[in-house]
């Protein structure tokens, strides 16, 4: 069996009394795409700065491409590209000059490395660009900039923190292009707050959620489950409720909503492979009651994600508040 590009295993991180990250373990092979999922303070950023070598975890270990972040983080910076949420640049450099520098910073050969930089440049649609100084760029250029970074070295291992933050409509969509060109490639982590590109892009979501790891599946499994039949009638509501409930197919009956004379139901049936709305349809008319909705709700990553974090317990506030922690400089 192949050794997994990222070996997360029982890795734990407190500030004091603050438990950023609670025990966490997970694996991701190579050529992988996953996201990284959780609300604000779950830990995801906390655990790509460990991954990424920027600071130390409190207990557990981790290893990339087979090496360990804490003993041999020069090894592991030579295989990952990371970008921060909040790009480091150095606003007084052009794009160009600033990725020719990094580039010589990553080891790239000077045989290849103009090559490189122009592939990279092309890649993340930030060629018109590349003579400008990154002072005067707008967020979503300098997040790209942060991309092509990354992707210098062309390293087996891509982290990636809010790469579409301030990016307009069409630079999401071509920067999601550019991030799912890469999987198979690369291994990819991608964290990021719109669960609607994850559902493009990744095949694989991780959520984490109170420094815990809620919830590991592939996208493929989730879209899989068995759908949900949403049915409003118009008709006395305890004898609809009872007549659902006395049909064979169906596996529950549950009355969600009743406005006036009409009642919405969330039905699961014993067979998810068939669709059996048609004939509910009938069955229900047959009786005389009026049929005013029936959609076949498919299980998403939003309606995933809400039962995930909010079936979780409010924590209660910690008596001391971490502080924050800077920003990372650029590093090769």
């Amino acid at each position: 069996m192949a050794t997994p590009a990222i070996d997360v295993q029982n890795l734990t991180k407190s500030y004091g009394p603050v438990l950023a990250v609670d025990n966490i373990s997970f694996q991701v092979q190579p050529g992988e795409l996953v996201g990284f999922l959780g609300p604000n303070g779950a830990g995801k950023s906390t655990s790509m700065r460990i991954l990424t070598t920027w600071q130390p975890a409190s207990s557990g270990y981790a290893r990339l491409a087979g090496f360990d972040v804490m003993y041999e983080s020069m090894e592991v910076r030579k295989r990952i590209g990371y970008l921060p949420e909040n790009v480091p640049v150095y606003p007084e450099m052009r794009v160009r000059e600033y990725l020719t520098y990094r580039a010589k910073l990553k080891g790239v050969e000077r045989q290849g490395r103009t090559a490189r930089i122009d592939y990279c440049l092309e890649k993340c649609r930030i060629k018109e660009v590349q003579n400008r100084l990154l002072a005067t760029l707008s967020k979503g250029y300098r997040q790209r900039v942060g991309l092509a970074d990354a992707m210098l070295a062309n390293p087996p291992i891509l982290i990636l923190d809010e790469p579409t933050s301030g990016l307009d409509p069409v630079q999401i969509n071509e920067t999601l292009g550019t991030i799912k060109e890469l999987g198979g490639q690369h291994t990819v982590l991608l964290s990021t707050h719109i669960l609607s590109e994850v559902e493009k892009v990744c095949e694989r979501v991780i959520i984490i959620n109170k420094g815990q790891i809620k919830f590991d599946d592939t996208m493929k499994s989730i879209s899989s489950r068995e759908p949900t039949l949403i049915v409003e009638v118009r008709g006395p509501s305890e004898a609809v409720t009872r007549f659902l409930q006395e049909q064979q197919e169906l596996a529950s009956v549950a009355a969600t909503t009743t406005e006036g004379d009409a009642t919405t139901f969330e039905i699961k049936t014993r067979n998810p492979e068939k669709d059996f709305r048609d004939e509910l349809a009938k069955r229900v008319l047959g009786r005389g009651w009026g049929v005013r909705r029936l959609d076949l709700r498919r299980v998403n990553l939003d309606d995933l994600f809400s039962a995930v974090v909010l079936r979780e317990p409010a924590a209660p506030a910690p008596a001391v508040v971490a502080t924050s922690e800077p920003t990372p400089t650029p590093a090769a």
